[in-house]
């Protein structure tokens, strides 16, 4: 077996996957599927120097014998590889089967859009793969040829995975940005799979809940149907967001259109929300959003805004013509775990990585904090400033999927411990 990234089981690793395993077996509640004592690769034990060494020489041994190694440029690996597909995903370590009955009967959609940390996405995508669901990955149109060559080979090796129909040249905080998802979903309303609800995610993001944790919180008393977009009523500091017209220079930044130009309302006398550009949306919601005048109209509205992802959904979410809305809510959701700077000492105790845009890119010492915040998913990571960061929340969250799974585990869905007994 090869392990993705091609980087050594190195001590910290170790013990970053021992204290985060720690986390979770002091929180978690009673497991679904075959108890633990049944899996060796998920023994419960108390953590000793000896046990990481032990682990750690494993991982060693494995690597000199090749059954764990990478290139270190995963997606060279994949772009040159002449590996058939079956073994390809084998090799990437992908869960092939259905995990349990429940996330049988509640398949999700996900929206991914890329253009950089092509390793990320890699491990991203085999974390939150599940062959009843769908994913529909947008690629900048300005990446490189290579990286969309290779994404495109990759994504050709699932029958549930596809390329976004139109790729957008997004740039940040422009109208392309919400472009690209409504470009996936459309992909995504046509597609023969019967998910329930679409939910979008950036090439930075890593799950921290299971899928069969995603289904169960999806259909929770308090989301069963309802749409999940975090914000509230546009606050002052936010009004010339929408306030002025903005003009988006294609694959650079966003600015003010000079002389000023003010917008006038929003159509229908929508009331402007703020909040976050990420959702979990309903099927019959994003056929309100694809067809619906109201809709339409204050898309149309939002052409010339300041990073209309943050308000356009979010505002759809609290009028009532819109399927599963929720008018009264407000950062409700548990939709992302992230360190803002200006939250410092508030929700969080700082960066143990660095800051990049007032958000967190986090190192190994912030994983605890993720863990504990119980997020759908978390942002951002870095596989060269911080890799062991996402080498510690990856091996936690595949043990905990397939600690959770009612299915007999193939020996190549686990990570570096691979098929042996590994106790720390």
């Amino acid at each position: 077996m090869h392990q993705l990234g091609g980087r050594k089981c190195s001590f910290l690793f170790c013990l970053g996957v021992v204290a985060c395993s720690i986390i979770y077996w002091l929180s978690r509640t009673k497991l679904v599927g075959t108890p633990t004592s049944s899996r060796p690769f998920l023994t419960e034990s108390k953590p000793t120097l000896a046990g990481i060494e032990k682990r750690e020489n494993f991982c060693q041994n494995e690597k000199q014998n090749n059954r764990l190694a990478l290139p270190k440029n995963v997606g060279s690996y994949i772009h040159s590889t002449n590996l058939q597909c079956s073994n390809l995903t084998k090799e990437l370590h992908f869960i092939n089967a259905t995990l349990s009955h429940e996330e049988e009967n509640y398949p999700l959609a996900f929206i991914v859009t890329i253009h950089k940390e092509l390793d990320i996405f890699v491990r991203m995508l085999r974390a939150i793969y599940m062959p009843q669901n769908v994913y529909c990955i947008h690629v900048d149109a300005k990446a490189p040829n290579e990286y969309q060559e290779t994404v495109q080979k990759l994504v050709s090796c699932f029958d549930n995975v596809f390329l976004s129909s139109r790729s957008e040249k997004v740039t940040y905080a422009g109208f392309s940005r919400l472009q690209a998802d409504l470009n996936c979903m459309k992909d995504l309303s046509a597609s023969p799979i019967a998910w329930r609800k679409v939910i979008n995610l950036c090439g930075q993001d890593f799950p921290t809940m299971s899928n069969l944790e995603l289904v169960q919180y999806m259909q929770s008393n308090e989301w069963r149907d309802k749409n999940m977009t975090p914000g509230v009523k546009q606050p002052a500091t936010m009004k010339h967001r929408t306030r002025f017209q903005h003009h988006e220079i294609v694959g650079s930044h966003v600015v003010p259109r000079l002389p000023r130009h003010t917008k006038p309302p929003p159509p229908h006398n929508l009331k402007i929300y703020f909040g976050t550009a990420y959702y979990a949306l309903t099927r019959d919601f994003v056929d309100f959003v694809l067809k619906n005048q109201i809709a339409h109209d204050f898309l149309e509205w939002s052409k010339d805004t300041f990073s209309p992802d943050e308000h356009y959904f979010v505002t759809l979410n609290h009028i009532k013509e819109a399927p599963g809305s929720r008018i009264d809510g407000g950062w409700e959701g548990a939709i992302r775990a992230i360190k803002w700077r200006d939250q410092e000492g508030k929700t969080h105790d700082g960066c143990k990585g660095h800051y990049a845009r007032d958000i967190c890119v986090y190192g190994i010492e912030d994983i605890p904090w993720i863990i504990e915040k119980k997020g759908m998913f978390a942002n951002k990571f870095e596989i060269n400033t911080f890799p062991e960061a996402l080498d510690c929340l990856e091996q936690w969250h595949r043990n905990k999927v397939l600690n959770q799974a009612t299915v007999p585990i193939n020996p190549s869905w686990l990570l570096c411990s691979h098929n042996n007994s590994i106790n720390f």
